[in-house]
């Protein structure tokens, strides 16, 4: 091998010495291209045969996420994301396949030019590829157009383009599903002006497309939001419960206001209102009128009594005085000279008469004030209509003892009337709550219809009768407790005097019993005889002793003792 080397290395030397300066300058240029290709043989071998997925990099970090855990879902397909942020598939195939998949899933990032499936040149594409790639631009344009939206939050368009026909009479028309989805607490699917305003958008965003073939539908209701024609009615209704409800609430403030008016002076339970009605014009007028007010020369002046303006009904603009007069005989033509004139013959003997005239004729043009008034009312209250009851007053009746008098299980009672001052006074109270105005025929009625309170009066009635009862029963029960505590406390005296009784008359038994043992003791201790004395005997002796023996060194403890028992007893 080495030899085989040594060889072709000289045999090489010995050639390149023998070449010219040309051939050695193309063999030169030979070795550096077979350099160059080898070099970059291996760097296209190298580099990855990924394509990118779309032609723009996905910067959003949510949107690229979202992008690669769809595509994960399949596993057949990896996917990268490079450095600059453009993601790859496998081939053209792939990506192909997800680039219309996530445009129709509403994946596609959202900065992306809606035309970009155009940007990608291929030999094979054919006109429908380039019909569907159009159609999916459009849908992926006017989506984008709809969620830039303050209140959209998501949008679905499905747009269908039909083929341009020779005639226009078999050309099928563009038509426009959309879904729009709401943000929440907005109310943009809900205004029929931002919907009509939604539709325009749609309609002047593709070509051909007319308001009739857009069908807007609320993605949360399923309902077709966009069906002016046919909402017509709905509204006509719904204004109507709005009117009413207007009206319902002017009547509650009315009656309201009336009512606290009137309860301050007569009371919560003495007024009733038993009749609000408001007639209402809410029909929309625009009315146009031209008033002649006569011309304000000076203002009156506020700080005088009396009323100083100066108003005249119309002011001289200008004047012209005309005073003609005339005397002589009066020119009258008869024609050419040599000619026969044509005046009647009565004027003709007239011709020669002297005569006089006079003119007098006086022109003045006047300016008046002008107002011209244009306005629109709407709503207007046609008409107030009021009831009011006031109930009198209800007294009960006392005795002289300043009690109030039962009679047949009831307690009398005297009805006064509100007087016919205090009714004109009320009137006048409403007439001012509710803004009467005669005009407009405003009606007012105060009466004085008294309540029907019977139901009221029985309860109060049998509220009294039973707390008589209670009083009644209360001192009932208070005799008989004290007839109870002094017979007691009577029987308890009596009881104590016969035990005191009882008591002295035994202790006096007793002491004389003891007396007669003393004395019998002392007898038989004279006479020198034995005594014998029993258990009994000689324990009361010995407590004896110890009692007189204790007196004698205790008195204050004996004489408490003493005491606590009298107390018991």
């Amino acid at each position: 091998m080495n030899e085989w080397f040594k060889k072709s290395t000289e045999t090489i030397k010995t050639k390149w010495g023998k070449w010219t300066v040309l051939q050695k300058v193309i063999a030169g240029g030979i070795i550096l291209a077979v350099v160059v290709a080898i070099v970059l043989m291996a760097r296209m071998s190298s580099r990855p045969t990924a394509v990118k997925l779309f032609s723009a990099p996905v910067n959003d970090e949510q949107e690229r996420s979202a992008i690669l855990t769809r595509l994960d879902e399949d596993s057949r397909t990896h996917a990268y994301v490079s450095s600059d942020n453009y993601i790859y598939v496998e081939n053209e195939a792939i990506a192909k396949k997800y680039r219309s998949q996530l445009i129709a899933e509403g994946l596609a990032p959202s900065r992306m030019d809606s035309f970009a499936l155009f940007d990608v040149t291929r030999w094979s594409r054919t006109q429908f590829d380039n019909q569907v790639n159009w159609k999916r631009s459009m849908e992926s344009l006017v989506k984008s157009h709809l969620e830039s939206l303050d209140g959209i939050m998501r949008a679905e368009v499905v747009l269908t383009l039909p083929e341009e026909s020779l005639f226009s009479s078999n050309q099928n028309p563009t038509t426009a599903s959309v879904i729009l989805f709401s943000r929440g607490g907005s109310n943009i699917l809900e205004d029929k002006k931002q919907i009509k305003g939604i539709q325009n958008l749609i309609m002047r965003g593709v070509e051909g497309l007319k308001a009739e073939n857009i069908s807007i539908v609320d993605g949360a209701t399923g309902q077709e939001i966009n069906d002016f024609e046919g909402m017509a009615e709905s509204d006509r209704l719904s204004n109507i419960e709005k009117e009413k409800r207007i009206i319902l609430k002017l009547e509650t403030e009315y009656a309201s206001r009336v009512l606290k008016a009137l309860q301050v002076t007569f009371g919560d339970k003495r007024v009733q209102i038993a009749n609000m009605k408001i007639d209402m014009n809410t029909s929309k007028r625009t009315t146009t009128s031209k008033q002649i007010l006569p011309t304000v020369l000076r203002e009156d002046n506020p700080n005088t009594p009396y009323d100083d303006s100066e108003i005249v009904e119309k002011i001289v603009v200008s004047e012209e005085t005309i005073n003609k007069s005339f005397t002589g005989t009066g020119y009258n033509p008869e024609g050419p000279a040599g000619v026969e004139g044509q005046n009647p013959p009565v004027y003709s003997d007239m011709s020669n008469v002297i005569g006089k005239s006079e003119e007098v004729a006086a022109k003045k043009n006047y300016a008046f004030g002008e107002k011209n008034v244009s306005e629109d009312t709407s709503p207007q209250i046609d008409r107030v209509t009021i009831s009011v009851n006031i109930d009198g007053r209800w007294e009960l009746e006392y005795s002289e003892k300043n009690l109030p008098i039962l009679e047949r299980g009831h307690l009398r009672r005297k009805y006064t009337p509100v007087s016919e001052e205090e009714l004109k006074n009320a009137v006048a109270l409403v007439q001012g709550a509710v803004g009467y105005t005669k005009a407009r025929g405003d009606n007012v009625v105060v009466t004085n219809i008294p309540f029907d309170r019977s139901e009221e009066h029985n309860a109060e009635d049998m509220a009294f009768i039973a707390k008589l009862q209670r009083n009644r029963t209360i001192m009932f029960s208070l005799v008989g407790i004290a007839v109870i505590l002094i017979a007691f406390i009577a029987f308890r005296i009596i009881s104590r005097e016969i035990e005191k009784r009882r008591r002295l008359a035994e202790e006096a038994r007793i002491r004389e019993q003891e007396e007669a043992r003393q004395r019998a003791l002392m007898e038989a201790q004279q006479q020198g005889m034995e005594v014998t004395m029993s258990v009994e005997e000689r324990k009361r002796a010995e407590l004896q002793e110890n009692a007189i023996a204790m007196a004698k060194e205790h008195p204050e403890d004996v004489a408490m003792l003493i005491r606590t028992w009298l107390m018991e007893e």
